[in-house]
């Protein structure tokens, strides 16, 4: 009672099970399949290198559930350690966990499931690429606490997302030759590249709350930094195709990609955080142009 009036308080809405599932949906990004494309464009180089331009069907399916699964996880165990910093950076304040919406116990039991039915997958094929798979999992987990110690996270997670890399030589040709390892350092710099761009959208709130990235890092530097990478990282894909064999296609696609760079540093000259993130999304057309490029260079050239 206030001031003589009874205030008759309304009990909070009864949570359903849809209104449970929209919050894991959200921790794990399902609306944003971004992280999913970026991480699976490098696997599917891999296997239709390793296999030929022919990999069997049923590991490639494998290969892009357990990319999702594993995608879905890393935005669940990020979310996690990130639960003390996303409530005051402007992108990220809205997340389920800074918000309450999905306790932090719960973004670690959702990482825990969607780990474990991903390792059920792995466990299809063969030995060596089962025991390459705990090396994943271990980036995979410790990749978000990174950021507070090093202002290199960009380089761990490039280590992660190219992990699938050499897992999809071995589950193919049981061993990982020098084109694999080519694809794989060009996967850990396409990382460095595309998050470095990403972290450029944050850097004012990230200087703000301690986190450290390779935005921060590089400074005003950061676009020739980034144009360095892009350099880089074409030359190790022109490698690639000359160890793979590839053909005019191929390289029409790496071209393709590299005139998407060019692009993308038209769209950060002027480090405005909406253009920069529109050049990390930007990385999804790249991945696709060169995966097209091969996909069709082997059916012209097998």
């Amino acid at each position: 009672m206030t001031n003589g009036i009874e205030v008759k308080l309304e009990p909070p809405p009864r949570e359903t099970w849809r209104t449970r599932l929209a919050a894991y949906l959200d921790l794990v990004r399902a609306d944003r399949p971004i992280g999913i494309l970026l991480l699976l464009w490098p696997a599917l180089w891999a296997l239709w290198v390793a296999g030929g331009g022919r990999p069997p069907w049923d590991v490639t399916l494998i290969f892009v559930l357990g990319t999702a699964l594993m995608r879905s996880a890393g935005c669940a165990i990020n979310d996690y350690a990130d639960r003390h910093f996303d409530g005051q950076v402007a992108r990220t304040c809205r997340r389920p966990v800074a918000t309450g919406r999905v306790s932090p116990r719960e973004a670690l039991a959702v990482f825990a499931v969607l780990s474990l039915v991903a390792f059920g997958l792995v466990l299809l094929l063969n030995r060596q690429t089962v025991l390459m798979s705990f090396v994943a999992l271990g980036l995979a987990a410790t990749y978000p606490f990174t950021k507070r110690v090093t202002y290199w996270p960009q380089a761990v997670l490039g280590v992660a997302f190219g992990w699938a890399v050499p897992m999809a030589f071995t589950a193919i040709q049981n061993q990982v030759p020098p084109v694999g390892w080519v694809l794989f350092a060009a996967t850990v710099v396409w990382a460095l590249i595309y998050d470095t761009e990403y972290a450029m959208v944050d850097r004012a709130d990230d200087l703000k709350v301690g986190i450290k990235s390779t935005a921060i890092l590089f400074g005003d530097r950061d676009r020739l930094v980034i144009g360095l990478l892009q350099a880089l990282m074409i030359a190790l894909l022109v490698a690639a195709g000359i160890l793979a064999a590839r053909g005019a296609v191929y390289y029409a696609g790496v071209a393709l990609g590299a005139a998407l760079f060019a692009y993308q540093q038209w769209l950060i000259r002027e480090r405005d955080p909406r253009p920069c993130f529109r050049a990390f999304l930007d990385n999804n057309r790249f991945g696709m142009a060169v995966f097209l490029g091969l996909l069709i260079d082997y059916l012209v050239t097998p």
